[in-house]
């Protein structure tokens, strides 16, 4: 069965783009150009992702996200044109899976959402193929750092004993560190992580998803005391 895709955007040549694009890779595609439409297309049935303009009219993205996510954990994929609106995206911590800035590379964004959908669909064989295989995950213990414990198995994330709300990536993001604390990553290491091998990183994403993450793990995420930076190198997760 056909995986779909639901494109919210109101240019039309961008709308084309898309949906010849993610048509020609095999997905099924729905369209809306606003975000009213937007809204009642996803209550109509069930999609796999959805690729979500910031700037639209008479809703625009950070509404129709937070009302998607009202009701599913559907992965959210956010279309930015400006740093500016990433500026806004860190600031707003809206619960997106990721977000890709105009003008976007095809190549890359087509890796990003069929890698969201696979996960999305719990298709762990085809997943991360350069990173560590999702069985050794399953099989270890959880690792723990004073509050905060990472539960592999189960994909879940405790701090101070209560689950911590994090999407699949950012989840991604802070097993692989916990896979070895102490350990300094790479951003280019982290990306690959998360997508594959490609030509050029793009390293404002992996600020925000780190920015998220502290949000939500930390009790004072100015001063972190388990996910830490490593000026100009990476991060890595405190050993203890």
């Amino acid at each position: 069965m056909s995986k779909k895709i639901l494109i919210i955007e109101d240019e039309p040549d961008i709308q084309e783009l898309l949906r010849a694009y993610l048509e020609d890779a095999g997905y099924q595609t729905t369209v809306a150009g606003d975000g009213v439409a937007a809204l009642e297309r996803f209550g109509a049935q069930p999609f796999d992702l959805v690729l979500l303009d910031l700037m639209l009219p008479k809703i625009d993205g950070f509404g129709v996200c937070e009302m998607i996510r009202r009701q599913s954990q559907v992965p959210i994929l956010m279309l930015t044109a400006l740093d500016g609106e990433t500026q806004q995206l860190r600031g707003f911590g809206l619960n997106i899976d990721d977000y890709v800035t105009k003008p976007f590379i095809a190549d890359e964004l087509l890796l990003r959402i069929d890698a969201h959908v696979r996960r999305h669909r719990g298709d762990i064989e085809h997943a991360r193929k350069n990173s560590t295989d999702v069985s050794e995950l399953v099989r270890r213990e959880p690792c723990r750092i004073g509050d905060l414990e990472v539960f592999f198995d189960r994909y879940e994330v405790h701090l101070h004993g209560e689950a911590v709300p994090l999407t699949a990536k950012e989840f991604e993001i802070l097993a692989l560190l916990a896979e070895s604390p102490g350990e300094v990553f790479t951003r280019r290491r982290i990306y690959e992580h998360l997508w594959g091998e490609v030509a050029e990183v793009d390293e404002n994403s992996i600020t925000v998803f780190m920015r998220k993450i502290r949000e939500k793990i930390e009790d004072n995420p100015s001063e972190p005391r388990y996910l830490l930076t490593v000026w100009r190198v990476g991060y890595k997760l405190a050993a203890e």
